[in-house]
């Protein structure tokens, strides 16, 4: 009779795993299926158009020329590129399309589905300290306000203080980031530039969001690198004054923004505005066009390519202060690339 149960058992495992891989069999068909419009994707840019003559800290984001360099450095990296975006807006499509021939939603949290990964996603930090002198060693003090900056910034709940035309589309962005080391190293080096150079010294760490805090020099405040790139070199690099919200920090760059901005292109979000004009586009719908970054706080609106800039967006250029929001859009993107296939998928599986 135990032989007989046991048997039944096993069978009806059988059947139920049969049936689970004939379900991610479908849902794997139906997604590879979905036809996305690739014609507006682009990965080369016009470094010119992140610049401007106005105001200080003009270039404070490299990571679109870094990404020209890499670009040109490995041949293979654009065709990549461009299948993560494919992978990105196939997700995109088929959030919410039923997952199973009967019917029925996946949640795409942990279950495979190629949907953008839903709820909350935890990341560890590893962060290198590389200092040559005494206030580029910044403190522990330092460092700890930086992640609590990415956490307040990644999981935003109140869109109350941004002007009611983009109240609707502020999203939580439900990412959280811990702390899980912080690696001190003295370095002779009193300027790294953007070549990479620091990160060839200091690989990134696997399985983690790894985060150089060196001086770059030329006023650049950071660059980040977007998925696809090199494993060793994966990370953000941000210069110390510009990192954290406490010590030795430098207005008007001085709460965390400039890691949350890095990050944000880290997780493959664009500057807002494309890096192009008007009709260079950053893939997200619900952000306006624009032709240029903002810089300073600007007033609103302000007005570029007929519509209201949303310069209080965190992948703007506009001062510390004055940024204060993520959209839905940019939400689904950034998840996108946690879901099953994305170029991210290992932090959640």
């Amino acid at each position: 009779m135990k032989k007989i149960i046991l048997g039944l058992c096993a069978l009806t495992l059988l059947v139920i795993a049969c049936q689970d891989d004939s379900n991610d069999s479908f849902i794997q068909e139906e997604f590879s299926q979905i036809e996305v419009d690739m014609s507006d994707f682009y990965v080369y840019t016009d470094d010119g158009i992140s610049k401007s003559s106005n105001g200080a800290n003009k270039d404070k984001c490299h990571s679109m020329q870094v990404l020209n360099r890499q670009l040109k450095e490995n041949p293979g990296l654009e065709h990549k590129m461009y299948n993560i975006e494919k992978h990105t807006r196939q997700a995109i499509v088929f959030k919410g399309k039923p997952t199973k021939p009967g019917g029925g939603n996946g949640n795409g949290g942990g279950g495979g589905d190629p949907t953008p990964y839903e709820g909350t996603i935890n990341i560890p930090v590893y962060i290198y300290v590389i200092y040559s002198n005494s206030q580029q060693n910044i403190s522990s003090a330092q460092v700890n306000s930086q992640i609590t900056v990415l956490n307040n910034d990644f999981n935003d709940t109140n869109y109350s203080d941004v002007p009611s035309e983009f109240q609707s589309v502020g999203a939580d962005i439900d990412i959280n980031f811990t702390l899980a080391t912080i690696d001190r190293q003295q370095n002779s080096t009193s300027s790294w530039g953007t070549n990479n150079a620091v990160k060839s010294a200091y690989p990134a760490v696997t399985g983690h969001l790894t985060i150089w805090v060196a001086n770059i020099g030329g006023g650049i405040l950071g660059y980040a690198q977007f998925p696809g790139g090199t494993a060793s070199t994966d990370g953000v690099v941000i210069s110390p004054q510009y990192f954290g919200s406490t010590g030795y920090v430098s207005a008007p760059f001085d709460k965390g923004r400039t890691a949350t901005h890095e990050v944000g292109h880290w997780l493959n979000l664009r500057h807002i505005w494309g890096d192009g004009r008007c009709k260079r586009d950053d893939f997200v719908a619900d952000t306006p066009s624009s032709d240029g970054p903002n810089y300073g706080c600007p007033s609103y609106p302000t007005v570029n390519c007929r519509s209201n800039d949303m310069t209080m967006n965190y992948m703007d250029y506009t001062d510390d202060d004055c940024m204060n929001m993520f959209t839905a859009g940019q939400n689904d993107r950034m998840r996108a690339i946690f879901a099953a296939g994305g170029a991210r998928e290992n932090y959640v599986n």
